[in-house]
């Protein structure tokens, strides 16, 4: 990539190039060295991480042909922040006894949502140069709330004639009040992301391991989902209806702006696109986040965007590949694939004009704090559910080595 911008890119000075390319180098060298010092069954996902965001550092740098130093602090905040996700979520018990802290904190964030959104009538809050969007830390524990374990679903309860776990119930009301609020704040585009992380721990609430669960109430569950999705549809606000109906090019100087313009300059990238920094979208508002596919796309070509698209995907497939340490991890890992591949499917097809254009980030790629520190943290949690080295306590070693001791004709007897 590199090479790639010193023969077609469009940055003024050699210098520039320099300076790039030693950040990254530098920013590899100082997470391999940092990674020494954390345990872990596999670095697969440290790997997959760090190309993931050296990509993203040159993408963004070059949109504005500069070193994006606001971009490059913001990679280190998430690479720190995918240790914090790895060492805080690695005790499945310990999570599954502070579940009560987490719907606290979800809580907490939604009264802030909701408080910023009646002050500011924004979903940011501003420090800075730098923007926070609390609902972006409401992912990762809401996926914690959705992670169950076995246990869990045994804890059954009669109700009239049905038998519940009331875990699930205060799941689907805590569903329920994150939707009102997102729907409160305006925030459309964030919603299919929350609805897929509950739909994958729900589905795996209720087909865990001889769970006996009925199949005409899963196909009941569905049948509800759809009704509630298509009511929402209908008596959703008008410039959302707008958004669904409208044709981007009769309207190329409104809401089929973006869209239009991101599909144009797809077109015009092709296989190899036009060169770093060349490219007309990056006058176009939000090109570095809500349609970042399709600027990656016009300056770096389709073949760049493909191998973009496919690390990200790699990085949400090896954790389910891979064997992980309990139930619990395996619902989160999978609570958390869910989310990225829905997210930068919004992104990418919102783009395309294949969805209504929804303003979601792609994990990684597009600029923003808040979304990039969320997206690290979240790929500690799958560094964290992935298997672990066990270390036995003094009892079982001291039970083996006796067993051992045994000679092999004792067995026989």
């Amino acid at each position: 990539m590199l090479v790639n911008i010193w023969f077609n890119g469009n940055f003024s000075e050699p210098r520039d190039i320099a300076i790039l390319g030693a950040a990254v180098i530098i920013l590899d060298i100082a997470y391999f060295v940092a990674i020494l010092f954390f345990k872990q069954m596999s670095y697969v996902l440290d790997f997959l991480l760090i190309l993931i965001l050296n990509m993203s550092v040159i993408f963004q740098s070059c949109f504005i042909c500069k070193f994006n130093i606001k971009h490059y602090i913001t990679c280190i905040v998430c690479l720190a922040a995918s240790k914090c996700g790895y060492m805080l979520c690695k005790n499945h018990k310990l999570l599954q006894d502070k579940k009560k802290y987490i719907y606290g904190g979800i809580g907490i964030l939604l009264m802030l949502v909701l408080f910023v959104d009646l002050v500011k009538h924004d979903m940011w809050i501003r420090i800075g140069s730098f923007t926070l969007q609390p609902s972006e830390f409401i992912k990762p524990l809401f996926v914690l709330a959705c992670a169950t374990s076995i246990a869990d679903q045994q804890k059954k309860h009669k109700i009239l004639c049905f038998n519940v776990v009331y875990e699930n119930i205060s799941l689907f009301c805590l569903m329920a009040a994150i939707c009102l609020v997102q729907v409160k704040s305006h925030d459309y585009g964030s919603l299919p992301t929350f609805i897929s992380i509950y739909c994958v721990g729900f589905i795996l609430r209720i087909c865990y391991p001889k769970a006996k669960f009925s199949k005409k109430k899963l196909f009941a569950v569905i049948a509800v989902i759809v009704v509630c999705l298509l009511i929402g549809l209908k008596y959703a606000p008008e410039y959302v209806q707008h958004r669904l109906h409208v044709d981007i090019w009769s309207d190329k100087t409104g809401d089929g702006y973006q869209q239009s313009q991101a599909l144009i300059a797809i077109a015009n990238g092709g296989w190899f696109g036009v060169g770093p920094g060349r490219g007309f979208l990056s006058n176009i508002f939000a090109f570095d986040n809500d349609i970042v596919f399709a600027t990656v796309s016009e300056e770096w070509g389709l073949l760049y965007a493909l191998m973009m698209v496919l690390t990200i995907i790699i990085i949400t497939a090896v954790p389910l590949f891979n064997p992980t340490r309990s139930y619990y991890h395996a619902t989160m890992s999978s609570c958390i694939a869910a989310a990225f591949i829905v997210q930068m499917a919004l992104n990418i097809f919102g783009s395309c004009n294949l969805i209504p254009f929804t303003g979601v980030t792609i994990p990684f790629i597009s600029s923003g704090g808040s979304s990039l520190l969320v997206s690290g943290f979240m790929t500690g949690m799958l560094m964290a559910g992935q298997s672990p080295v066990f270390r036995e306590n003094k009892a079982s070693q001291k039970n083996k080595k006796q067993t051992e001791a045994v000679p092999a004709w004792r067995w026989k007897e």
